[in-house]
């Protein structure tokens, strides 16, 4: 089986990994990160997957954030791949980029719609994320969604439109 040891997958929660709950009728966080483990089988790898925070990104927290910042920092490999939310993805971005800087290669990804749901995009993200991550150095803090691989502070949340767009100039911090 194929190993993707050099990168470091953190799953934080958000809409990639939620999962319907017929107790309560409510789509929850997954805590196993199943949704990773069933791209891996598929795909016939092994990621070195962490489940970590399990929230939906409108509920992280600054402590969240280094709760993550510091997991990352413990990591050995210098690529990390960040599953999160969609909301709030630019905010932890921007959060890791002021703790790292360009001392590590940070990518985060997410979904809009859950794996469990519809599992094209976020097995779509995922794949562009992990692919540019294994067949590229640049150092930095990026986010892979909706077929956009940019710097953090070049992509935004298109709230009207439902997706993400690049964004003109970088975002000043």
């Amino acid at each position: 089986m194929n190993r993707l040891a050099e990168i470091s997958i953190f799953s934080t929660g958000g809409t990639f990994n939620k999962i319907y709950n017929p107790l309560n009728g409510r789509l929850e966080i997954d805590p196993e990160a199943n949704a990773l483990r069933s791209i891996a089988e598929k795909w016939l790898c092994h990621f070195d997957i962490h489940p970590l925070i399990h929230k939906d990104s409108l509920e992280m927290t600054d402590r969240d954030r280094e709760e993550l910042a510091a997991a990352v920092d413990g990591s050995p490999n210098r690529k990390i791949l960040i599953i999160h939310g969609t909301d709030t993805i630019d905010r932890t971005a921007a959060h890791l980029a002021k703790v790292f800087g360009d001392s590590r290669q940070i990518l985060l990804t997410g979904a809009m719609i859950p794996f469990s749901i519809d599992p094209v995009e976020a097995t779509a993200n995922f794949a562009s994320a992990a692919g540019w991550l294994l067949g590229n150095d640049t150092p930095g803090l990026f986010i892979a969604i909706h077929g956009l691989l940019l710097p953090y502070d070049r992509i935004v949340k298109d709230r009207e439109a439902g997706r993400f767009v690049k964004r003109e100039k970088p975002v000043k911090n």
